[in-house]
């Protein structure tokens, strides 16, 4: 028979107090990442090089551009707003280009991600070459993996010689971070002249302080923040985790032919015996060589860009005891689960999202080709004037006054002004009586542009009954290119 309990006679459980919620985050743990030597690290020597190389010297090569055009082949140049990519001239107004290229930037990532995972991040992030940099620099004075360790591990690290080595180590992170910035600074001026100016203490003071600036951000987050950018600053690999999908190319412990781990003999007895053993040694090789301290075997990780130096380890070991390689390489989620069950491994690189991805960049990349190629070297904009609409003369006529900006991408040059759609009008501009054979010539200087205002004139039998539609145009004479802005010529109401 059941039996009904009173809520007053329920007992409150006792509640044991705990002494120790533990931390909120986990505590940083030093990576020191070993030298290591095969195909992908050769790969990243290359690519870090090649980046480098340009971000470092890009600013001194020249370009013949003609004269009274600076000769920088890439250069922003915010005094005479122009942006200068060797044969290219981007002027203000095309700013629609660098959006082009933002889009391309995008895209270009997302199908970095779809084919092989994040090759950005492992190969061509700025993090990830600067902080290659300075392990490289790391490694020459204080040593590989253990040396460091033990160092840092030492009951008196203050040992003269200990103090030479950190000291000479920061003296070379702080050049390598201060040219770093000086490098930036050159993009936005002259080059060599800025070097001068600036080794002579008379650049100018917006120049020291972007290059204190980024000399400080370099040296702070390739020489202590390092894996920490990645894993807690940096959006990508959130947004890549969202992107990625079955068929992307990641690297990827096999665990299929990995697991379980043992040491060589006891594999070597173990399959005598007719036991499983896997392939992996538990030797830790690929964990020691990785940048942010990642063990590739537990799965693919927020913290794993992908750098690929795992996979040199593995095969490295693999070779060593006579083994197949690639126990660690690039696989497919898709690949997994067909060696579960006994299928041959498939490759889909060129699919529906790539195929998408590249097409994008191709529409978006031709589209500013185009319009790279066919654009014109001469613009007009034209503002009627509002009060008033016009001007009632006393002989009996009407004018209409407009406010005209004429732009010139070349050389100094002479434009023919005219007007179209309102027969026997009369043109006069403000400060300008220059003509030539009864036509209005308006002289604008080498890439510039030049505001003019512009009067329309209609006697009685030519004054349109109703707003007239004008074309309003210029033409180059020695080439008899024009350009033209449509406008209205408004008379009175009656």
């Amino acid at each position: 028979m059941n039996q009904t309990v009173k809520p007053d006679e329920l007992k409150p459980q006792e509640l044991q107090p705990v002494d120790d919620y533990g931390p909120l985050y986990a505590a940083h743990k030093k990576v020191y990442p070993q030298s290591v030597s095969g195909t992908f690290r050769r790969i990243k020597w290359g690519l870090m090089g090649v980046c480098l190389g340009v971000y470092y010297f890009l600013p001194f090569v020249r370009w013949n551009r003609g004269l009274g055009a600076p000769d920088q082949a890439v250069l922003i140049d915010f005094p005479n707003h122009r942006f200068y990519f060797f044969f290219i001239e981007l002027w203000p107004q095309e700013v629609y280009y660098f959006t082009g290229l933002l889009i391309i930037a995008a895209i270009g990532l997302f199908l970095m991600n779809a084919i092989g995972g994040r090759i950005w991040c492992g190969y061509l992030c700025p993090q990830t070459v600067w902080t290659d940099l300075f392990y490289a620099v790391e490694r020459l004075i204080e040593g590989d993996r253990r040396e460091r360790m033990k160092k840092d591990a030492a009951s008196d690290p203050m040992k003269l010689e200990r103090i030479s080595e950190l000291v000479l180590k920061h003296s070379i992170w702080l050049m390598i971070a201060w040219w770093t910035g000086g490098a930036w600074v050159l993009y936005f001026s002259d080059a060599p002249t800025l070097v001068k100016d600036l080794v002579t203490f008379q650049g100018p003071m917006l120049a020291y302080i972007w290059i204190a600036i980024l000399t400080a951000t370099t040296y702070t987050l390739a020489g202590f923040m390092r894996e920490q950018v990645c894993v807690y600053m940096c959006p990508w690999p959130r947004i890549q985790a969202a992107l990625t999908d079955e068929w992307a190319l990641n690297v990827t412990y096999k665990g299929d032919r990995g697991e379980p781990r043992m040491s060589v003999k006891k594999a070597d007895a173990a399959r005598l015996q007719g036991e499983p053993a896997g392939d992996c040694v538990d030797c830790h090789q690929c964990v020691n060589v990785c940048p942010t301290g990642v063990d590739i075997r537990h799965g693919i990780q927020l913290g794993c860009i992908q750098c690929s130096l795992c996979i040199d380890a593995c095969d490295s070991v693999m070779t060593q005891i006579g083994r197949p390689t690639g126990l660690i390489g690039y696989d497919t989620d898709i690949n997994v689960q067909r060696r579960r069950e006994g299928k041959p491994e498939i490759y889909r690189i060129i699919r529906p999202r790539t195929i998408i991805y590249a097409s994008f960049i191709a529409i978006v990349g031709g589209i500013m080709l185009y319009s790279l190629a066919t654009r014109g070297t001469m613009g007009i904009n034209v503002l009627h004037e509002r009060n008033p609409l016009f001007v009632q003369l006393s002989d009996g006529g009407v004018r209409n006054d407009y406010t005209v900006r004429l732009l010139n991408k070349r050389g100094a040059r002479d434009f023919v002004l005219d007007v179209v759609g309102l027969p026997n009008a009369k043109v006069t501009v403000a400060g300008e009586a220059r003509e030539q054979d009864g036509r209005m010539m308006i002289d604008v200087g080498q890439d510039q542009t030049r505001e003019i205002r512009m009067s329309i004139e209609a006697k009685d039998d030519n004054i349109p009954p109703a707003p007239a539609d004008i074309e309003i145009r210029i033409t180059d004479p020695a080439t008899g290119t024009s350009v033209s802005k449509h406008d209205h010529f408004v008379p009175p109401t009656r």
